[in-house]
């Protein structure tokens, strides 16, 4: 009987996760095996993959420096901006914001993500733009002011389009907090920036590594924002990449970017597990 019971949660178990497990194979398993053996490969004279079996494409990884630099630059730049920006709207929102009005400012973080992040980008192309800020600030005798296709435009773009993103994790963290806690390091004589700093961050750290171990890996892809608010001077791998596959048509110079960068996704993923882990004194920390 207990036999039978089991293979029956086994089938159930089973049938629940087929269909993920289906769409993660065909989508991200087979794609990534297929990128890695381009990776080895040659361009083929008219564009594209020839069969091979070399190490040169990762050789020539060094001609794209700039990408992985401003890449590897500007995304934790931008994932600390962000934080900067989240965890005081997070804990706002978390612990000083009337609950009865906690939920529709909850929902106005979220808002943001209705609207397309093309529109939004495009929006902000036109603030930065000539006919923007910059044609204000002449108006009052601050001339030759250029915002736009500049690595500050991409961090604003970078700040705004991924500002949510942090805040919940964070928001989430802090809204599980033990209030008795603080009630407990008030009552020792703690100062309210004593508490916050003995007992808030410490506890929200969990949230707040989850955060910026998301948005980063996010930004490592990026392509949209550098593309448009950086006009082509600001170059990101997901820029060279596009440029690779859709351009030039070298695949496997490509393949071997791409491969690079999900090894940078990986070491990140697994330092901030570590890190979260050592924070929270415990091995059940999720950053997902």
């Amino acid at each position: 009987m207990r036999a039978a019971m089991n293979t029956k949660r086994n089938l159930v178990t089973a049938a629940l996760v087929a269909p993920a497990a289906a769409w993660l194979t065909v989508f991200l398993v087979l794609p990534f095996i297929a990128m890695l053996v381009f990776a080895f490969g040659e361009r083929a004279p008219e564009g594209g993959y020839q069969v091979a079996f070399t190490f040169a494409q990762f050789a020539n990884l060094p001609t794209r420096a700039a990408a992985f630099w401003n890449t590897l630059l500007l995304a934790p730049t931008g994932a600390l901006l962000c934080l900067i920006v989240a965890y005081p709207v997070a804990y706002y929102l978390a612990v000083k914001a009337n609950p009865r009005y906690r939920l529709i400012l909850v929902s106005l973080v979220v808002v943001p993500f209705w609207t397309s992040l093309l529109v939004r980008t495009y929006a902000w192309m036109y603030i930065l733009g000539s006919r923007g800020i910059p044609n204000l600030l002449s108006m009052i005798g601050i001339e030759d002011v250029r915002m736009l296709n500049t690595p500050g435009a991409v961090l604003l773009g970078i700040v705004y389009g991924y500002l949510p993103l942090m805040i919940m994790p964070i928001y989430v963290s802090l809204e599980r907090l033990d209030r008795r806690l603080l009630e407990a390091s008030a009552d020792l004589g703690a100062k309210p920036v004593s508490t916050f700093f003995g007992v808030t961050l410490p506890l929200s750290l969990p949230g707040v590594m989850t955060g910026v171990a998301l948005v980063t890996i996010l930004l490592l892809g990026e392509y949209l924002i550098p593309q448009l608010l950086g006009g082509g001077k600001v170059f990101f791998i997901g820029n060279a990449l596009v440029d690779l596959f859709l351009q030039s048509r070298n695949w496997p110079f490509g393949s071997a970017i791409a491969v690079t960068l999900v090894a940078v996704v990986v070491v990140v993923l697994m330092v901030a597990m570590r890190i979260a882990w050592r924070v929270a004194g415990t091995r059940q920390v999720d950053l997902v």
